[in-house]
């Protein structure tokens, strides 16, 4: 936003240097970007007056001035421009001054004639492209004056960066709002006298709104019997140095209340409209149309546009129509003001390539309420400079009038979050002075209703306010000092408590020798897509910062997979990561319509040691996986883990469901080949999902016990167990420990051997069988046991396997 500093003066009387006032703004938040003098080149120019002005002996083109520049003597200037006259008053560089294409004025001889100086059009000040002739300037100037000061022109513009969120700051009245707060200065609307005449308007343009979601208010005035042409040289001159070019006066106007109050505004010819109507409502699909500057757009069924009754005149909120452009024949004009929903703007702006300074600052949202002042600056400021009549009446559709939200404003919440002491009365004070109107049931009131003004749309929560009491404090006033902090003694040990918990399986990962992976929480709705994951549930960024981070990620694994194929085309042939993070589900009861849920993912690729001696070379499998999920349930207490084979896993196969005390806490597996090869993955990828909040339950219910450590010896016996291959191993577990024998301390599986493919004799036939010897461990917690009684209980388990389950001993 380029802000004129003589503009703002007349809205602040703010005294102060420009750097000083750039400083603050940057405190505010607001921040300078540079400090421009837009017309430097021509500092050096004086004013002229033309005290002879004769036809030049040797060219009938040029001619022999005599100009008083306020020096000693009057200078001699030949001049080719065919409007020099005597008594005129003109702009002259002398020699020396260099212009401001770089070129340096010089003594010079012309046609014989010395020539001391020059006398400049308006493009060769650089204030327009008008070079017919010199620049006459008014009779009252003084002879010898700095041009600059005589025009008074504004000579400091400060570029000054706003934020996204900052959209009642892309105007002079924005700016000027933080510069009255900053300084506490008074701040001066601009006034001005709207003088009506003529038959009331109000219902001879008819205005329809298709969807007041859109386009919530639509204003519209008439005016008559003026004629375009040139705007006054203040006004054109205020524009050139913020960065516009002037057009025509009734353009030139809209620009200028635009830049001063922010409200965008369009002129159309008023003859050019047909119907008598002004419809808001969706393109047709496929429509083109041509736009102002002279370029034809296609145009989507999502895009708003302004219709009269028979066709498209506008695209709502970005540019206008050529076929109602104002020219110079034209006499009405129907002056419009309105509020565009921002996402469809900048959609349709994006979309095309068409930025322009309207859509800017519809995108960003636009002050409802100024509207319609906006529009009658605007329509007085037509009639003082065009002669334009304003007509009663204004042609008006509000489907859905401004309604200001209230917002809860707690001081004591204020303090909390900035560990600062800002008592009532400023917090008060402040929001007061930033528009809003603070309610209290009382004083000293905990908690404060806060209405915001129409200009501030970011104002959305009480943390929005909390942050501009922050802001208008001073964030450089705020000691960098972490807050102190009160927690009581249990709350060390709360075992719910999810970052002590996630703190846990973190140093746990790491000491198994795990490398943990950090990924951003966005992902690509393809990459989820290549899962198979549901589409339900999805929630789509708006404005994404790639196409490849579009939606917010309903599981790990697309990030894990993305840091395997990282690391394969780095020449890691072995991976063994984990990855503590939360995804997202779209969730209507939530406050933030979104869930977030706890996982933890885990990857084994490729070798399984490292490949220095003397680890053996062999690559991981479904074992490492397994054991791995066995240990963390082990580590976390939540009891030995029983493990399903599942079907129809979308990225698994085989899967198998992981569950500890009765719940399932996940799943694990192999990455489906198709799957994996998309990831440049040339061997088995085992990965496995599970859920933190589940298993973070499971935790914090688990009781500490103490128990004497055993005083006598244990007793081991190994069980070879002959079963068919479809039999799980659990099944074999489960069976030994539902018998609960009182010696039988453990369990375990210590070895597994599958015969040669000829079978095994009392295998039925066709059938494949494996041999699964288990390590059972007795103990008795009073004596020592002796072999029979520890023989008679393995008999006792040998028994119970062979007449419960199809297996052999």
């Amino acid at each position: 936003m380029l802000l004129s500093l003589k503009w703002l003066r007349e809205f602040v009387p703010f005294e102060g240097t420009p750097q000083e006032l750039g400083d603050k703004l940057t405190m505010l938040g607001l921040e300078l970007e540079e400090i421009i003098h837009p017309f430097a080149a021509i500092k050096d120019m004086v004013v002229g007056h033309v005290l002879d002005c004769v036809r030049h002996p040797e060219a009938e083109k040029l001619s022999v001035c005599t100009v008083d520049v306020g020096g000693d003597e009057p200078l001699t200037i030949v001049c080719g421009a065919p409007n020099v006259a005597k008594g005129q008053k003109v702009p002259v560089a002398t020699v020396g001054t260099v212009m401001p294409d770089g070129m340096e004025i010089k003594k010079a001889k012309l046609r014989g004639q010395p020539s001391h100086g020059m006398i400049c059009s308006e493009r060769e000040l650089g204030l327009s492209e008008e070079h017919e002739g010199i620049l006459v300037l008014p009779e009252d100037f003084v002879a010898g004056a700095n041009l600059v000061e005589a025009l008074d022109l504004d000579d400091v513009v400060l570029d000054i960066s706003i934020t996204p969120n900052r959209a009642d700051g892309l105007s002079v009245l924005g700016l000027a709002r933080e510069v009255a707060l900053a300084f506490d200065l008074p701040l001066t609307m601009p006034s001005f006298e709207l003088r009506e005449s003529g038959a009331d308007c109000t219902g001879e343009v008819a205005v329809e709104i298709a969807d007041a979601d859109q386009c919530p208010v639509f204003h519209g005035r008439i005016l008559e019997g003026f004629s375009v042409g040139k705007s006054p040289a203040w006004l054109r001159y205020r524009l050139h140095a913020i960065g516009l070019r002037p057009i025509s006066n009734i353009v030139d106007i809209t620009n200028y209340v635009m830049m001063e109050l922010g409200q965008p505004m369009h002129a159309y010819d008023l003859d050019l409209l047909e119907g008598g109507r002004i419809v808001v409502d969706f393109a047709d699909e496929g429509e083109t149309f041509v736009t102002l500057d002279g370029q034809e757009r296609s145009m989507k069924g999502s895009d708003l546009m302004i219709k009269d009754a028979v066709r498209s005149v506008g695209i709502a909120g970005v540019m206008g129509g050529l076929n109602t452009e104002m020219n110079d024949t034209s006499t009405r004009v129907f002056l419009e003001a309105a509020v565009f929903r921002p996402g469809s703007v900048r959609k349709t702006a994006r979309r095309l390539g068409l930025s322009s300074d309207a859509s800017y600052r519809f995108e960003r949202g636009v002050d409802q309420v100024n509207c319609l002042f906006a529009m009658n600056r605007a329509a007085a400021m037509m009639a003082e400079i065009s002669g334009a009549s304003v007509r009663p009446g204004i042609c008006k559709a509000e489907p859905r009038p401004w309604k200001a939200p209230v917002l809860r404003f707690r001081p004591e919440r204020a303090r909390d979050l900035l560990g600062v002491d800002v008592g009532d009365a400023f917090c008060r004070k402040t929001l007061e002075k930033l528009g809003c109107t603070v309610e209290s049931a009382a004083e000293g009131s905990a908690e404060w209703k806060v209405v915001p003004p129409s200009h501030r749309l970011d104002y959305e929560r009480e943390a929005d306010l909390i942050e501009e009491v922050a802001r208008v404090y001073g964030m450089d006033s705020i000691a960098p000092v972490l807050p102190k902090v009160s927690r009581p003694l249990a709350a060390r040990d709360d075992a719910r408590n999810e970052y002590l918990f996630w703190a846990k399986i973190k140093r746990w990962g790491s000491g198994l020798g795990l490398n943990e992976v950090i990924n951003y929480s966005f992902v690509g709705q393809k990459d989820l897509d290549h899962l198979g994951l549901p589409a339900e549930g999805r929630i789509p960024i708006m404005n994404p910062l790639t196409a490849e981070q579009d939606v917010l990620r309903t599981a790990l694994a697309p990030g894990l997979l993305q840091n395997l194929r990282h690391n394969i085309a780095q020449g890691n042939t072995g991976l063994r990561l984990f990855e503590l993070a939360h995804i997202f589900e779209a969730d209507s009861t939530s406050d933030t319509t979104a869930k977030e849920s706890g996982r933890l993912n885990i990857l084994f690729y490729g070798d399984r040691f490292d490949g220095e001696w003397p680890q053996v070379q062999a690559d991981a499998d479904y074992q490492d996986i397994k054991g791995c999920v066995e240990h963390l349930l082990a580590h976390l207490h939540v009891g030995r883990g029983t493990f399903v084979l599942e079907k129809g896993h979308s990225w698994l196969s085989p899967c198998v469901g992981v569950f500890a005390g009765g719940a399932r806490v996940g799943v694990m597996g192999r990455v489906k080949p198709d799957i994996a090869d998309a990831y440049h993955a040339r061997k088995d990828v085992w990965m496995a999902d599970l859920d933190t909040d589940a298993l973070c339950e499971m935790h914090a219910a688990n009781a500490i016990a103490f128990a004497a450590l055993p005083v006598y010896p244990p007793s081991r016996r190994d069980m070879t167990v002959i079963a068919p291959a479809t039999l799980p191993v659990q099944a074999v577990l489960d069976h030994v420990e539902g018998m609960k024998l009182p010696l039988l301390e453990s369990v375990v599986l210590i070895d597994v051997f599958v015969p040669p493919a000829s079978g095994d004799a009392g295998a039925a036939e066709g059938e494949s069988v494996r041999n699964l010897t288990f390590r059972l461990t007795f103990r008795h917690a009073a004596k020592t046991l002796k072999d029979k009684e520890v023989d008679k209980e393995r008999e006792k388990v040998a028994d119970s396997l062979q007449k419960a389950l199809p297996v052999r001993i």
